[in-house]
């Protein structure tokens, strides 16, 4: 229950996160596999962090709390990668104050978005989001879910040659406008490109995976667990004794494994309100990944249940 558990964080959560703030500060072993940013060649953790309603808790102290301490244990286990949006309501400051909470941890690789069909409202946006962050500057700024993409992607481009942001990027998600986003894949400059895939949502590997490894553009994976429907599904169902060849313990580390398994994909963005989760998430970016055969296995499996 929301009332409960606002309690048992109010009572323990500061404690919890003054443990894990100097983890995070420390340089971990068995650190996630990184993979280059093809445009760069900077490696970065192949699983990252969503915000995605995850983090829109308003100004409850209590959850703001607890979404600084997913970050702590995030950062902890070796995470870099933290994507959000102006759509993700009060995502933003959350993060903001997650990362004023943590003393600012300088292996923060910050992805925002633009959203809004006004070109002229892009740069304030963007400004606003920064402020939010409390960051010099962005990592990577992507246009979210293709909206206005032409305008602001002149707009991002322009801050890049500015030196006001390294990366641009465009994203989608549930398997929306894939010929679009095929066609500025192709024609336009892009250093990343986010959409969803994951265990039962393929289309991807049919056109976007290749043209992303032909294109070296680094590749986003949004929704791998179809926001919690996917895990809330196997929850309860005993993972198959072959598992174990990969050193899972979830199905959430099975899932998040044949994602990171296809050599086109960057990093993966699962989103968790939990500290367990987090760490179990980072943990599948370590160990060893499925080959094709196991992972059309895992694949055959969990659309079989």
């Amino acid at each position: 229950m929301r009332t409960t558990r606002r309690t048992f964080v109010r009572a323990s959560l500061a404690t919890a996160t003054a443990a894990l703030l100097p983890i995070s500060l420390r340089a971990q072993e068995g650190a996630p596999t990184r993979r280059p940013i093809p445009s760069t060649g900077e490696a970065i953790p192949i699983v990252g962090l969503g915000t995605w309603i995850t983090f829109n808790v308003g100004g409850d102290a209590a959850l703001r709390d607890e979404c600084a301490a997913v970050m702590a244990a995030f950062f902890a286990a070796g995470g870099r990668m933290i994507d959000s949006s102006p759509m993700y309501g009060s995502s933003q400051p959350v993060i903001g104050y997650g990362l004023q909470k943590l003393g600012r941890p300088s292996t923060l690789f910050s992805a925002e978005k633009v959203w809004t069909s006004s070109a002229a409202a892009g740069p304030g946006q963007i400004e606003q989001s920064r402020r939010f962050w409390g960051v010099p500057k962005f990592d990577l700024l992507q246009v979210h879910n293709l909206l206005a993409w032409k305008e602001h992607l002149k707009t991002l481009f322009a801050m890049k040659a500015a030196g006001a942001v390294r990366y641009v990027g465009i994203t989608t998600s549930e398997g929306r406008r894939h010929d679009l986003l095929e066609q500025i894949m192709r024609n336009e400059p892009i250093d990343f490109v986010q959409f969803s895939y994951n265990v039962v949502d393929r289309e991807a590997e049919a056109r976007l995976l290749p043209l992303a490894a032909e294109r070296g553009i680094a590749v986003i994976v949004n929704r791998p667990f179809r926001q919690g429907a996917l895990t809330d599904r196997l929850k309860g169902k005993p993972l198959p004794e072959w598992a174990a060849e990969l050193g899972v313990s979830s199905w959430a580390q099975l899932i998040l494994k044949f994602i990171l398994a296809h050599p086109a994909v960057t990093v993966a963005i699962p989103a968790t309100t939990r500290v367990d989760h987090a760490r179990e998430n980072l943990a599948a970016a370590g160990g060893p990944l499925p080959d094709p055969a196991m992972g059309k296995r895992i694949s055959a499996y969990v659309q079989a249940l």
